[in-house]
This record gives C-alpha cells, sequence and structure tokens, in this order.
C-alpha cells in the first residue's frame, strides 16, 4: 500500500495531500529513508514523521485497505515521539 493512503486510513494524517506535502518535503521517511507519497509500504516498517517541531516514529502493524476508527488504532504503534523546543 502506499504510504500516503496508509497514513489517512491508519487515521494518523486526515488526508493523503498532507502525507504529500510532507512526503515532498523530505519530512516523511520510511525505515530512516526518505519516502515519496508513492512508496511501498509493509507490516513491520518503521515510519517517521516531522510536523514543525514534533518527530513520530511509529511501527505499521498491519496493512487494512479500509479500516473503522477501531481498527485504525490496531495499525500501528507508536515507538518514539519527541518535541523539540526552541531556545
Amino acid at each position: 500500500m502506499r504510504i500516503d493512503k496508509y497514513l489517512k486510513v491508519a487515521r494518523i494524517l486526515k488526508r493523503r495531500v498532507v502525507a504529500k506535502e510532507l512526503a515532498e518535503s523530505g519530512r516523511l521517511l520510511i525505515n530512516d529513508r526518505i519516502a515519496k507519497a508513492s512508496s511501498e509500504i509493509k507490516a513491520g516498517d518503521i515510519i517517521t514523521i516531522e510536523f514543525g517541531h514534533r518527530t513520530i516514529k511509529f511501527k505499521a502493524l498491519e496493512i487494512k485497505e479500509n479500516a473503522s476508527k477501531q481498527d485504525a488504532l490496531q495499525m500501528y504503534e507508536v515507538v518514539e515521539e519527541h518535541k523539540s523546543s526552541i531556545v
């Protein structure tokens, strides 16, 4: 499954366009490699997203084409979350 679609189905991001913008700016990584919006993802991949001063790293547990709100929570687990502060 494409990473942009996965992020929407798993309800990590609200829109695929946002995932595309993150990928184009180099702030979306799969297994520590810069990803394109069309990059394929599989279970076990580690995804890192940088939002401004916040970085979230999570592991894809399962891949589903469609998911309810409850199922979406089971599709990934947060590995690390980091907020940087500006001095």
